[in-house]
């Protein structure tokens, strides 16, 4: 159901108080605008019902998916966070390993983000936004403690070893894969390894060839009672002060970064950031600061308007002497701006200064004037003025905007259709039209990762007002949708989390929504079934395959085509044939059925099976703790794993990861190596212990063998507060 409302002002609470404020936001003083079109007009289109979409999974194994890029044939690239990037090809149906990054991956770091040069075609570009390894410390398992963990407390030479960066680089794809060793670095962002979090960046582009890099506050908000990170205690890891990133205008983090890449690697300044280049103490690229963790942005390519998802604080009430609850915040934004983290959350809604050292409360911080006057910080001590979001939303129902629902507070800035069927079809080069409708079109979409839909936003004429929400195929699953983007197919593309903790969740896939129509013109697409009889052996290893349980939602008559080895030639046409792998190795067996019956002949849909010939995936299982095993945080907790495989078992190969659990999301807090060993668990503060768990995550990697890749096997456990 589609709601209109008209906007009086802003409700904000200050230090416990509500506040309504009808002030207007302008530009930050002295800043100029990048060119923003006029937007056009929305068409006034029904909304076809849900029922006239299909959606189909690419697919349902994508390790820890991060972010999806598609390219302009409609082939797929999506990441992982420990480095894997997967082609998805929709003519075979295959989807293969592209490249594989190596990553430093402790707490929320990794590969984080993943782009295509919009000159693709041509140039071939392909941009990645990662964590090189360095030589940061790890642990030793052999040796007590933990020395991937960076100290809490300590010496600027205590902190040293943990100062990394994350990498944003360029690399040509050559037909399938990515070649590593083209590498263009573009530029880097400092990063305080070994303790959580918001290091995540996103990558999108405008028309003029800029290229904007959303950037995390690197700040750990675990011990700041659910509110703002603002320690400033000179013995404590700057990691607790979100003041030296996201309000410090000398330093990248919290921000939006607005670059031009050159040839050959590295970048320019292109006109219109917040700072001038050659402003004293201020860095040139931030085109938007003030950001706790913008995890999702995108950018209305027809108007260059950028969108921005920053995600919450985790405290669920109120405090006078600290400040708001968390708060969700969604921005379209056409000019340079400051939007206040973690001094406050709008030019009405601020934070009480908090004395870490003495646990006593100061002032509200005066939202209408922002200082920076932290030890840590290394840039200008008066901020610019801050800007008013857009959307602000809560934990509990909003009174502004009541569709937003209730729940965790995971905000996704999701992409702007600008497709039609015609184009569409184009794209699809003579294959059925998947596009959307125009009744889509022009409306920047937003997802919530933690509540698990996606909404459509109605913008004013001038494009920073939201004035109607509607839910976008609330019937269909999204679970804990992380990326989102429109193909040149007109197809939207999601990339499912699923439910889980750093790992493979048995929910996560990538998915393709096609409209297909409704009524009598609707033609759905085949929903294709995979059994086989084996899936492991050693070679020759002879395996039938049966398809025969596939369905068409429709009735029409389909073909098979079986790829039993992912070379791109077809091995079979038959329903239930079988095939012999004569060597050892890895195999994917890829089934695409197509619908050769319907009025809209053509519509297709794979599935796949991995089959292992001469060896077996290690097996990975917790023997303490157990699954659902009652503890206290603060508790040492021992754990012990076995591995199983047909390998010999090295020990330090198996990580284990320590996670925070809650809304249906996880931080990681620490990791370590070896098949036994003690975590301590830690409660974070503002966080109530039957609100979150502890998650255990094993993940152990054999050495492959001569015509054998390298194998991995998980396992996870989650623990529950005692009442």
């Amino acid at each position: 159901m589609t709601a209109t409302r008209t906007h009086l002002g802003a409700a904000a609470l200050v230090a416990g108080a509500l506040v309504i404020s009808t002030m207007s936001v302008s530009a930050p003083a002295g800043a100029a605008s990048p060119r923003v079109k006029p937007k056009p007009a929305a068409a006034d289109l029904p909304v076809p019902p849900d029922s006239a979409f299909d959606k189909v999974t690419i697919d349902r194994t994508p390790g820890e998916p991060i972010d999806l890029a598609v390219l302009p044939d409609n082939r797929v690239l999506h990441v992982t966070r420990s480095g894997e990037v997967r082609l998805h090809d929709p003519v075979t149906g295959i989807t293969s390993l592209a490249a594989q990054v190596p990553v430093y991956l402790h707490d929320e770091e990794g590969l984080q983000s993943i782009a295509v040069d919009e000159d693709f075609e041509e140039n071939g570009w392909v941009y990645m936004y990662y964590s090189p390894l360095l030589d940061t410390p790890s642990d030793n398992p052999a040796t007590p403690g933990n020395e991937g963990d960076a100290p809490e407390n300590g010496t600027a030479a205590d902190f040293e070893p943990f100062e990394g960066y994350l990498q944003l680089s360029r690399f040509q794809m050559v037909g399938d894969t990515i070649d590593l060793t083209t590498e263009e670095e573009i530029l880097q962002v400092p990063t305080t390894r070994g303790i959580c979090c918001h290091v995540g960046g996103d990558v999108v582009f405008d028309s003029e060839g800029n290229l904007y890099l959303s950037t995390g506050d690197d700040s750990n908000p675990f011990q700041s009672q659910g509110y703002i990170p603002i320690d400033e205690r000179p013995e404590r890891n700057p990691a607790f002060d979100a003041q030296r990133t996201s309000a410090n205008t000398n330093d990248l983090r919290g921000k939006i970064l607005r670059i031009t890449p050159s040839e050959g690697g590295g970048y320019t300044i292109p006109e219109g950031n917040l700072f001038a280049p050659g402003t004293e103490l201020t860095k040139p690229e931030i085109y938007v600061m003030g950001l706790r963790n913008p995890f999702r942005i995108e950018l209305d390519r027809e108007t260059d308007r950028l969108f921005i998802g920053d995600y919450s604080p985790d405290a669920r009430n109120p405090d006078p002497a600290r400040g708001p609850a968390g708060i969700g915040r969604w921005m379209s934004v056409e000019d340079p701006a400051n939007y206040g983290w973690p001094y406050c959350y709008s030019p009405t809604i601020g934070y009480v200064d908090y004395d870490f050292a003495t646990g006593t409360s100061g002032e509200p911080f005066d939202c209408g004037n922002p200082v920076n006057e932290s030890p840590n910080n290394t840039g200008l001590v008066d901020l610019p003025e801050i800007t008013e979001p857009e959307v602000k939303y809560e934990f509990a129902l909003s009174p502004e905007f009541p569709e937003l629902e209730t729940g965790g507070i995971g905000p996704m800035a999701g992409p702007v259709y600008h497709g039609d069927i015609a184009k569409g079809r184009a794209a699809t080069q003579g294959r059925p039209s998947v596009a959307w409708p125009a009744s889509f079109a022009d409306k920047p979409f937003f997802y919530e990762w933690t509540r698990d839909y996606t909404k459509m936003f109605t913008l004013d004429a001038a494009g920073d007002e939201v004035t109607e929400i509607d839910n976008v195929l609330d019937s269909l699953v999204m679970d804990n949708p992380i990326d989102m983007e429109f193909g040149p197919d007109g197809a939207l593309y999601v990339l499912e989390y699923g439910d889980g903790y750093f790992a493979q969740n048995p929910d996560a896939q990538l998915s393709r929504f096609d409209y297909v129509g409704h009524g009598a013109r609707a033609n759905h697409s085949p929903v294709p079934s995979l059994v086989t009889d084996t899936t492991t052996g050693d070679s020759p290893l002879t395996v039938a395959f049966d398809a025969s349980a596939t369905t068409d939602p429709d009735g029409d008559r389909l073909r098979y085509a079986w790829d039993f080895d992912s070379d791109g030639t077809v091995d079979s046409t038959e329903v239930s044939p079988t095939f012999t792998y004569a060597t050892d190795g890895r195999y994917r067996a890829t089934l695409k059925v197509t619908d050769v019956g319907g009025r809209d002949r053509g519509r297709s849909a794979s599935s796949y099976v991995d089959i292992a010939v001469g060896g077996q995936a290690p097996v990975v299982t917790f023997v303490t703790p157990a699954d659902g095993q009652a503890f206290s945080f603060g508790d040492s907790v021992t754990y012990q794993v076995t591995v199983t495989d047909d390998e010999p078992v090295d020990c330090n190969r198996l990580q284990v990861y320590y996670v925070v659990g809650h809304d249906q999301h996880g931080h990681p807090i620490s990791s370590t190596s070896g098949c036994t060993g003690t975590i301590t668990t830690s409660l974070p503060e503002g966080h109530e212990p039957d609100e979150v768990s502890a998650v255990f995550v094993a993940s152990y990697t054999d050495a492959g063998a001569e015509g054998i890749p390298a194998q991995t096997g998980t396992a996870q456990v989650r623990l529950v507060p005692a009442p």
